[in-house]
C-alpha cells in the first residue's frame, strides 16, 4: 500500500459497519462490467439473478459500465448499491469515500473465499475490508486463427509495425484498450524486453519509465484500428472490420467461440496485466441489506461457477470449479488460469509516491493517455 493512498484514506472518518442483515428493500442497484450479471436473457444457462430475486424480493437492476474510469464516474455520481470495481478503481473509491467498510462477519460463506484475495491490498486498507472479492483473471491477447495459424508469442503484434503470418501488415488490423490503465500494458511489455529500464510493477513508474511507456503507445497508436472499451464493440469489428489481434477479457473470446468463428486467445511471453474485482458497497447505498444479500449470494451460489463459465475467469471461492454448484470443472479453471495467479500483475491505482521513490501519478495517466490517443 502506498503512503499517498494511506494518508488520503487515514484522514477520513470510516463508515459505521452495519452489525445485522435484515429484511430487503425490495431492490438492489450494481454498476457492473459486461456479462458479470446475467439473469438468462444473453443465454439461458447463464443465471444468476432470477433465483436471488425470488428468494429475496432484491429486485436487480444493472448499469453497465465499459471502463474502470466509469465506474468510479458513476459511484460518485452516486444512486447505486455496490459496484463491481476492479484494482486500478477500487483504492479511488475507498480514498474518495464513495464505499464503506465490509463486516465480513455478515458474510457466512466469507471463509470459502480464495485465500490469496482475502486481505489483497486492493480492497483491504489497514486490516479494514471495503469489499468481497467477486472473481479474476488475465488480459489476454486474442487472435484470429486464420491470420495467425499459430498462437502469438509476444504482445508486439499490437504494439509494433510488422507483417503478421498472413504475409500483410499489422497496420490498421489490430486494437488497444481505451483506457488510461493500458500505459501498464506497456510498461509491462517494457519490464520484458528493455530490463535496463528497471521497471519493477507496471504501475510504478518513474519519469524516464513513464515516458517509455508512453512512447511505445504512440508507436501503438500508427497502427490501431479502434481503441476499444464496449466489449460488444470489439465483438463486431473483429467479425465484421477485418481486426486479427488486440488486448481483450476471456468474455470477447467466449462469445465468438460460441458463434463457430476463428478465435483464439493466449498469454504471450511477457505475461499480462489481469484484473480482481471486488463487490464494494456505496457509503449511501439505499438498500444496504439487499446489498449484503447480493455479497453472500455471490459466493455461496451458481454465480462464481457459471460466471466463471461464461467469462472465462477464475473464481474468488475456488471450491466453486469442484463442488458441483454450476457448470465451472477443475479443468476449465486450470484453463482460465487459477495457477497463475502470481504470473499475474493486476491492475491497481497508480499513485506519486512508490516503493522506488516518486513515481506519476494516474491524473497524469489520465492526461496524457487522452493525449496519445489523440496523436500527441
Amino acid at each position: 500500500m502506498t503512503t499517498t493512498i494511506l494518508a488520503v484514506i487515514g484522514a477520513q472518518t470510516a463508515t459505521a459497519q452495519m452489525t445485522a442483515v435484515g429484511e430487503g428493500e425490495g431492490a438492489l442497484n450494481i454498476v457492473a462490467w459486461a456479462g458479470y450479471i446475467e439473469r438468462g436473457e444473453t443465454d439461458p444457462a447463464y443465471d444468476w439473478v432470477t433465483k436471488f430475486e425470488a428468494d429475496t424480493g432484491c429486485m436487480v437492476n444493472v448499469k453497465t459500465a465499459n471502463t474502470s474510469d466509469e465506474m468510479v464516474a458513476l459511484m460518485n455520481e452516486g444512486g447505486f448499491d455496490l459496484v463491481t470495481s476492479s484494482g486500478d478503481a477500487s483504492l479511488r473509491l475507498v480514498a474518495g469515500g464513495k464505499v464503506q467498510p465490509i463486516n465480513i462477519d455478515l458474510i457466512p460463506s466469507w471463509s470459502t473465499v480464495d485465500d490469496r484475495l482475502k486481505d489483497a491490498s486492493w480492497h483491504t486498507v489497514d486490516g479494514v475490508h471495503y469489499g468481497v472479492p467477486y472473481m479474476w483473471g488475465p488480459n489476454v491477447l486474442m487472435y484470429n486463427t486464420e491470420t495467425f495459424p499459430e498462437a502469438p508469442t509476444s504482445w508486439n503484434v499490437v504494439f509494433e509495425e510488422m507483417d503478421l503470418p498472413d504475409g500483410a501488415t499489422n497496420k490498421g488490423r489490430v486494437q488497444a484498450y481505451d483506457g488510461p490503465i493500458h500505459i501498464a500494458d506497456a510498461a509491462h511489455y517494457l519490464m520484458f524486453h528493455n530490463p535496463d529500464l528497471g521497471i519493477t510493477s507496471p504501475y510504478e513508474l518513474n519519469e524516464d519509465q513513464y515516458k517509455a511507456a508512453l512512447d511505445l503507445l504512440r508507436t501503438q497508436r500508427t497502427l490501431v484500428s479502434r481503441y476499444w472499451h464496449d466489449a460488444f464493440i470489439q465483438i463486431d469489428d473483429f467479425k465484421n472490420e477485418g481486426v486479427v489481434a488486440s488486448g481483450s477479457w476471456p468474455f470477447q473470446v467466449g462469445l465468438l467461440q460460441s458463434e463457430g468463428l476463428p478465435i483464439a486467445s493466449t498469454i504471450p511471453e511477457e505475461g499480462a496485466t489481469g484484473w480482481a474485482d471486488t463487490s464494494m458497497m456505496h457509503v449511501d447505498a439505499e438498500h444496504p441489506n439487499c446489498a449484503y444479500k447480493w455479497m453472500e449470494h455471490s459466493l455461496s451460489s451458481n454465480l462464481q461457477s457459471d460466471l466463471s463459465v461464461w467469462f472465462g475467469a477464475v473464481p474468488a471461492v475456488p471450491a466453486a470449479c469442484t463442488d458441483g454448484r454450476g457448470l465451472q470443472t477443475a479443468e476449465g479453471c486450470t484453463a482460465n488460469g487459477l495457477d497463475d495467479f502470481d504470473k499475474i500483475a493486476f491492475w491497481t491505482t497508480p499513485v506519486s509516491t512508490c516503493e522506488q521513490g516518486d513515481c506519476v501519478p494516474y491524473y497524469r495517466w489520465v492526461s496524457d493517455y487522452i493525449g496519445v490517443i489523440g496523436g500527441r
